[in-house]
Order: C-alpha cells, then sequence, then structure tokens
C-alpha cells in the first residue's frame, strides 16, 4: 500500500482562458508551490517495525512491534496500529496496542512485514518493509515401533506401525515400507511427530521387516527394519498310544505321542491319564512331543493330551488302553486280596485272643503278689472218699476275663484246684469220684447289663 501522493490545488491555472499562453510569471509559482507544499506540512510521525525473534524457529512463537520515531509535535489523537504480512492483514485488526503477539509461526509464514499508524484525522503512516524468514528444524532420529509390542501379533489380530522423530518443525511427510527392497505401503503429511499405519487383520504374508522414513523438507530420516512375527494359536492335538505289541502288558514300555497339525512354536504338550498329569514336554521348533509310561496293572484308563502356546490350550480326544494281566499275576492279585481280607476280618479276633493272654499273665502276677486274696467261690461239692478219716480239701479259684469283639462278649472261666494230704494213712490214694480241673467257655451277646468280674471288685 504505496504512501499517498501529495496534490496541489491549481484552480488558478484552470482560470486561464483555453488556447492563451500560461504567463511564465504564474508558472513558476506554482512550481515553487508545489516544491514547498511537502516540506511546509506538519513532520509525520516516522515508524519502524521489529521482530523478537528476529529469526524465529518453527513452530515457535514471535512478537512484532511497530516503533514510532520523534515527531515535530505532539499528537492529540489516538493512534491506531496496523501490521500487514504482504498484502495481508494480521491479527483481529488495528488496535492502540503498538505489539502484535503471534503465538505460532511455520515456514509458510516467511515474507515482508510491515506496519502501519493512524489518527482520528485521518493521518496515515507507514513503516519501512522488514523480511523476516522463519527458521525449520529438519527431522531427526526417526524409529519404528510396533503395537502389540514386540513385533509379536496373533493372526487375525490388528498390527500397528508406528513411526516416530525425536524432532522436527513443520509439516512431516511419514511413509511406511515393507521388505528389505522397501515396497511403500503409506504415505501421509501431518504437523505432528508421531504418525500411525494400521493392519486390521494380520496374515502369513504380513510376516516380514518393515521400516519408516520421516520429512519435512530438509532431506529424509529412515528409521531401523523391525521384525513381525505372525504367530497363530495350536489346533487341537492327536493322541496315538504305541505298545511293543498287539496287547499291553504290565512291565511293557508305551510311548504317548501327542502332536498339534499347526500353531506356531514352542509348543508345551501335557500328557494325563484320567485328568491326572503324568509329565510334560516342549518343542521348541513345532511338532510332536512324546512321553514313555513304564505299564502297571493300574495304567488301564483313559488317556489324553494338551498342547499350548501361549494363545490357548487345546485337549486331545481320550484314548483307552486295557492292560492284559496274566493267570499268575491273577492268582497273586487274588491271595493277596483275599489275605486284606482275612486280616481285616481276623484283626479283631487276634486282638482279643491277644488281650485274654496278657490279663491271664497279668492275674498270674498279681495272685503270687496278694496270697491272701482270695476271691468268693461257690460252695464246693466235696467228694466223699471210702475208707478215708480226714477227706481231701479243694481250693478252688475263679477268674471272669470278657473281651468284647464287635456286639459279642467271650468269658472266659478256669479254676485251680489243690489237695491237702490226710493227716493219716498218706499213703491212701481215693478209689472213685477223682475229678480234675475244668475250664468252660461261654458265647453270649453283649448287653449292658454283662459286668466284669475284676471291676466287681
Amino acid at each position: 500500500m504505496p504512501p499517498p501522493s501529495v496534490k496541489l490545488d491549481s484552480s488558478f491555472a484552470q482560470k486561464a482562458s483555453p488556447g492563451t499562453v500560461p504567463n511564465p510569471v504564474l508558472m513558476l509559482l506554482g512550481l515553487v508551490l508545489l516544491m514547498c507544499a511537502a516540506p511546509c506540512e506538519p513532520a509525520s510521525e516516522a515508524l519502524l517495525l521489529t521482530a523478537r525473534p528476529s529469526r524465529p524457529k518453527e513452530g515457535g512463537s514471535m512478537t512484532l512491534t511497530c516503533e514510532m520515531q520523534a515527531t515535530s509535535q505532539k499528537l492529540d489523537a489516538p493512534v491506531q496500529f496496523c501490521f500487514f504480512r504482504e498484502r495481508q492483514a494480521l491479527g483481529q485488526g488495528c488496535s492502540h496496542s503498538p505489539e502484535l503477539q503471534l503465538p505460532t509461526v511455520w515456514r509458510k509464514d516467511s515474507g515482508s512485514y510491515w506496519c502501519e499508524a493512524k489518527t482520528s484525522a485521518i493521518r496515515v503512516t507507514w513503516s519501512p518493509r522488514t523480511q523476516i524468514q522463519v527458521q525449520g528444524v529438519p527431522v531427526w532420529n526417526v524409529s519404528l515401533e510396533t503395537q502389540p509390542p514386540g513385533g509379536q501379533v496373533q493372526k487375525g489380530k490388528k498390527l500397528v506401525l508406528i513411526c516416530l522423530a525425536t524432532q522436527g518443525t513443520g509439516d512431516i511427510t511419514f511413509s511406511w515400507y515393507k521388505g528389505v527392497l522397501g515396497l511403500i505401503l503409506e504415505t501421509k503429511t501431518q504437523r505432528s511427530l508421531t504418525a500411525k499405519f494400521e493392519i486390521p487383520a494380520v496374515t502369513d504374508s504380513d510376516a516380514e521387516n518393515y521400516f519408516c522414513t520421516a520429512d519435512n523438507g530438509y532431506h529424509p530420516s529412515i528409521s531401523e527394519l523391525v521384525s513381525v512375527t505372525v504367530r497363530s494359536p495350536v489346533s487341537r492335538p492327536v493322541l496315538t498310544l504305541r505298545a511293543p505289541g498287539a496287547q499291553a502288558f504290565p512291565g511293557d514300555v508305551v510311548e504317548l505321542r501327542c502332536e498339534a497339525q499347526s500353531g506356531s512354536p514352542p509348543i508345551r504338550y501335557r500328557f494325563y491319564h484320567e485328568d491326572v498329569i503324568l509329565g510334560s514336554n516342549s518343542t521348541p521348533s513345532g511338532g510332536g512331543a512324546s512321553f514313555n509310561l513304564s505299564l502297571t496293572a493300574e495304567h488301564s484308563g483313559n488317556y489324553s493330551c494338551e498342547a499350548d502356546n501361549g494363545l490357548g490350550a487345546q485337549r486331545s480326544e481320550a484314548v483307552m488302553l486295557s492292560i492284559t494281566v496274566p493267570v499268575e499275576d491273577r492268582k497273586e492279585l487274588l491271595a493277596s486280596g483275599v489275605l486284606e481280607g482275612l486280616l481285616g476280618t481276623l484283626g479283631p479276633t487276634v486282638m482279643a485272643l491277644s488281650l485274654c493272654c496278657w490279663l491271664k499273665k497279668r492275674m498270674g502276677r498279681r495272685e503270687a503278689e496278694d496270697p491272701g486274696r482270695i476271691p468268693p467261690s461257690p460252695v464246693p461239692q466235696v467228694p466223699n472218699y471210702i475208707n478215708s478219716a480226714v477227706p481231701l480239701q479243694e481250693q478252688f479259684v475263679y477268674e471272669n476275663v470278657n473281651v468284647v469283639s464287635g456286639d459279642e462278649v467271650y468269658s472266659l472261666v478256669y479254676h485251680r484246684q489243690q489237695e491237702r494230704q490226710a493227716a493219716v494213712d498218706p499213703q491212701r490214694t481215693p478209689t472213685s469220684g477223682q475229678n480234675a480241673s475244668a475250664i468252660y467257655f461261654k458265647l453270649k451277646k453283649a448287653s449292658p447289663a454283662d459286668v466284669d468280674y475284676e471291676d466287681a471288685m
């Protein structure tokens, strides 16, 4: 916007008649007045535009200041300031502030800047033009990251390739490449240090090396290669049993072979017998695994295996294994079973007899220690001896022992006979009715009324 030209009112020259020659004196006077017109007006204010910083960086801020130089007279009217880049007005229009803050500048904002000051008297002044060049920062230190981290993604899942730059200003153009030869996948431009490229559902063909580039007009920066691995979950495994012969016998070694037809390694296999784990084995490079089992008679039943590579475990179908037991082994097993049954049945009886023997010995020791103790005894039937002046005396000793076995009570009653020799005719012997000791056993049902003899004493 050029400054306005000064016009001199020469109406007196227009009053001259057409065709008449102008008076030289009048022409000289008009020339003098024209030369003196601008200096004779009051001196206008001189303006100067400055920028802080003088070399702004792209993405940063910049402040413009419109400075007024010394004037020939004091201004009574308020002044408004306006700022321009080339022919485009900046900010919200003119204001009374001599400064304009630009929060963010880019390289496209480089150009010629100037300012304008005006008063209510329509006195306008322009500053000289100032050339401002916005400095850009080249892109630097570009890297490529993957989501999920580590570059391992499950087949059918989403893969995100993230291209990042440590620094760089302005609009940055990002590009993604596949393979060492650099098959371009996508290109996008945005004012950011980070950009993303997504593969919605990966397949086996997406297992490859990737890299990206970033460029903001100075020179492109390239990331390092990143390897992407596509992992597949294991399929349902198949279990096979390999025995030495057509039939499995105790002592044979059977191989349990488990294999999943598909799935990314490493794969861990577990072997089960009736849902009880027998062992496990891993295959770092894929394929199947085996487990050897030495058979016993108890190993008959259902077997299964499980495959797991971290993406979900799969269980095989159950396989039945029948173990053939020889006749001799069956007899041994039968005898063992019968023996166990007898021990279980006769156990209480053996304990009862052992307790009887122990009590009998205990009573014998008690009688030896306390000979004066005589248990009550029934009135004995004294036998008569022929031609005996003094009959023989019998002394009975009774003992009761009650042993409980289940709901039965065993009672043991015995007595001991002692003979005294007659005072007269010690050589005489009985002629009839001699009676030896007798042992009586009685078996009866246990009842609350039964009371042991020793307890009654």
